[in-house]
């Protein structure tokens, strides 16, 4: 239900100021009228601002699937098994990979890196999904929403840069193995991935507050189950230019741009495997290049997807939306332990080794 906010100003010239805001959402919906004696013009406008413009309501409703709500119980089955999936299987890669000392190379160290930002975006997620399917718990604090929408962009930022890190691990270990082993040194790979983690944060850190500063009018109502910096900025009831300039900077300056280094890493990736003259030494660097061309596929393909529905799909039937960014979020963790642990022996062996280890 839509309210009205009606301001009216007295300033020192004896002249005053009449607002009249008509899309105010309804725990906004009581008549508001504030009156001033006094006040310069300056001072008029500065109440405005402050009074009316920085208006947001105090939580947001979350949602589910939309026409499906009597089967949320249901489909919250799914969803534990693909957080346990997430959760359990990248934690026992961690572990792997810290315990047994033949998995102390860049490449698993790569790996372990990308384990940790998939666990860290299914515990930024946990929290809201299950509440929301599980417990029919939709409703979240409006700071508790800017956090997780932080979180969650941030820790795919993230994600995206480590994928191109170990594309680059890759290249040097086919086109270039004579040098791997002085250019890849542990000090350099520590240094790639505080480098990637401080440009994830440091990127994104005004998104908050280019949020904050928005009147939330139109709804206090979200599309998913957790917070999309999209999904938020939909919501106000002012000029968005700048949070969509924004956001489509940082999708072509960081997403596009790992996407376009990893692209061409691959071409000149395969362009090194077509060379070797062994048969069965061309098909295993085939084979591992497959391995890390569908874990990228897996991420990009669905992040591209949710971005070009938010943006240019507003007449989309909402149930889209929904698909597509539980489709973003959900499945690449998922697959990317089945798309490592099928085709990475080493860790196999490793994982098996661990626990006859803790058996004894």
């Amino acid at each position: 239900m839509i309210g009205h906010v009606h301001i009216h100003i007295k300033y020192k010239s004896q002249n005053s100021l009449s607002f009249q805001f008509s899309e105010i959402s309804k725990y906004n919906s009581r008549s508001l009228q504030a009156k001033s004696e006094g006040l310069t013009l300056k001072s008029a406008l500065a109440f405005l601002y402050h009074g009316v413009v920085q208006c947001h309501p105090a939580s947001f409703l979350l949602t589910g699937i939309t026409h499906l709500e009597s089967s949320h119980s249901w489909l919250a089955g799914p969803l534990c098994v693909m957080y346990a999936v997430t959760l359990g299987g990248n934690t026992v890669i961690l572990q792997a990979v810290q315990v047994e000392p033949n998995l102390h190379e860049p490449m698993y160290y790569f790996l372990s890196m990308l384990s940790f930002s998939d666990v860290a975006m299914s515990m930024a997620t946990l929290p809201t999904v299950l509440r929301t399917f599980c417990l029919s718990a939709c409703r979240i604090a409006f700071d508790a929403c800017l956090i997780q929408m932080f979180l969650i962009h941030s820790f795919c930022m993230m994600e995206s840069g480590i994928l191109l890190a170990m594309r680059f691990d890759h290249y040097m270990a086919i086109c270039n193995p004579l040098r791997y082993a002085t250019v890849l040194t542990n000090e350099i790979i520590t240094g790639m991935g505080f480098a990637v983690t401080a440009w994830s944060f440091i990127t994104l850190f005004p998104l908050p507050f280019l949020i904050k500063r928005l009147p939330i009018c139109r709804s206090n109502v979200l599309s998913h189950s957790y917070c999309l910096h999209p999904d938020m900025m939909k919501l106000a009831c002012a000029d968005i230019t700048i949070n969509n300039i924004y956001g489509l900077f940082v999708l072509v300056s960081t997403f596009g741009m790992d996407l376009l280094f990893i692209f061409l890493s691959h071409m000149l990736i395969l362009r090194s495997v077509m060379a070797i003259a062994s048969r069965e030494e061309r098909l295993k660097a085939l084979k591992t290049c497959l391995s890390h061309i569908l874990a990228v596929l897996a991420f990009y393909v669905p992040m591209i997807g949710v971005s070009t529905v938010h943006r240019f799909g507003k007449h989309a039937p909402r149930y889209i939306h929904v698909l597509m960014s539980s489709v973003y979020l959900f499945v690449p963790p998922v697959l990317n332990r089945l798309i490592y642990n099928a085709k990475t022996k080493e860790i196999h062996c490793a994982i098996v080794h661990m626990f006859h280890h803790i058996k004894m």
